[in-house]
């Protein structure tokens, strides 16, 4: 576990969906506001950003409007790396957001997606290989798009090590949840899902 602040950016793209984006920007925040009520005095675990192509209002599916923290052009260091889902053809056409992608991911700890994420980190050269999950609807056309990937269902997420994927929109939740786990300790994960009021499903 990192007795460091970890930056945790989420990507923000046109026609992102609002809850893959929302989910784990919740957890991430809560997390930290739970793990200093307990000890104010220590770093909070995690500091989170949106991220988009420019710092531009990126308008979210269903028509949520975003402001984003950063553009790629001024993007901090990232530790931890979440894609979200939604209508990804826009986000899998652009060079500037596969590139920045790859490079966030080189140097994260994590990279993990939400839904029709895997799709931007699998255009993107950051998902090659080993299994993964996206949401139910789009797993037969992961797999086609992708033949390398071992593409899973009836799983909420799946943990490759440094790469984590998961299904749709509450399953971000649940992986999000586990990623605290992974870097800030169990108790704080558990604390984190009673706060949000979330029945965590843990595998």
């Amino acid at each position: 576990m990192s007795t460091e602040t970890l930056t945790v950016a989420i990507l923000a793209f046109d026609e992102v969906e609002a809850l893959d984006f929302a989910g784990p920007y919740e957890v991430f925040t809560t997390a930290s506001r739970m793990a200093l009520r307990e000890r104010p005095s220590d770093p909070a675990p995690f500091e989170v950003v949106s991220v988009a192509r420019t710092r531009e209002p990126v308008r979210a599916r269903a028509g949520l409007m975003l402001l984003p923290d950063h553009g790629f052009a001024d993007a901090p260091p990232v530790d931890v790396l979440i894609v979200p889902g939604g209508v990804v053809d826009e986000a899998m056409r652009c060079p500037e957001t596969l590139r920045w992608v790859a490079q966030a991911s080189e140097r994260a700890l994590l990279t993990a997606s939400v839904c029709t994420g895997a799709f931007v980190l699998a255009a993107s050269g950051v998902l090659t290989a080993g299994p993964v999950t996206t949401h139910w609807e789009d797993q037969a056309d992961l797999a086609r798009a992708f033949p390398a990937l071992a593409v899973k269902s009836g799983v909420r997420w799946v943990d490759q090590g440094r790469i984590v994927t998961s299904g749709g929109i509450s399953a971000g939740i649940d992986m999000s949840l586990h990623l605290v786990a992974r870097l800030a300790g169990e108790a704080l994960a558990l604390r984190t899902a009673r706060q949000i009021e979330f029945q965590w499903t843990r595998h």
